[in-house]
């Protein structure tokens, strides 16, 4: 393997482990301050209600009620919170492991020997991957795509994985999201006028 190549390789391994280190952390974030907002925030209404008629209406109730049920889905997560947190923080340092990694081979010599470094990115790949959980919370690819890109420093990777907005930058069921509303909109407008 030259050094173009495992610099692809830990550039695409270091894009992985950070991305699974955010989802984790996205989880924890999502279990940890979604029930309390979804509290304060039917709360709020619930006062307003008292003075403005248009937020007394069976509509509000029942989005409510639904948003209720879903932070019970929530709380299901609750008690593996802490697993989450621990594991995102885990596979960050992994990550960060990379990046050192990653700038360790970048100022070898064209003609050095690498087998230390493969030997190196198999270790931290091989005990990223035994420490992952599968099960994450609705919304979490979404969230983790904003801690990553665009909270996260993502540079090094960049310079071999070209990462672009539509591509790697917005979660492709969000982009679809936005299309179908855009549409729906426009068939609501269309429909109406």
């Amino acid at each position: 393997m030259n050094q173009d190549a495992l610099l692809t390789l830990i550039a695409e391994t270091g894009y992985n482990i950070g991305y699974a280190a955010k989802k984790h952390l996205a989880t924890f974030d999502i279990v940890e301050k979604v029930p309390g907002w979804i509290g304060f925030v039917s709360f709020a209404v619930g006062i307003y209600a008292l003075i403005m008629p248009e937020l007394d209406q069976k509509p509000i109730a029942a989005a409510f009620i639904v948003i209720g049920v879903a932070s019970m889905f929530i709380n299901f997560y609750s008690a593996e919170k802490d697993k989450y947190a621990k594991v995102g923080g885990e596979l960050t340092g992994k990550f960060h492991e990379l990046r050192v990694l990653y700038q360790t081979v970048k100022s070898q010599a064209p003609s050095a020997d690498l087998t230390p470094f493969i030997a190196e990115h198999d270790r931290i790949q091989k005990e990223a991957l035994s420490m992952g959980i599968p099960k994450q919370i609705f919304l979490a690819d979404w969230y983790a795509h904003y801690k990553f890109f665009w909270q996260a420093q993502t540079g090094w990777m960049n310079e071999q994985l070209h990462f672009t907005l539509l591509r790697d930058k917005l979660p492709l069921s969000f982009t679809l999201f936005v299309i179908a509303s855009i549409l729906a909109a426009l068939a609501w407008a269309i429909a109406k006028y």
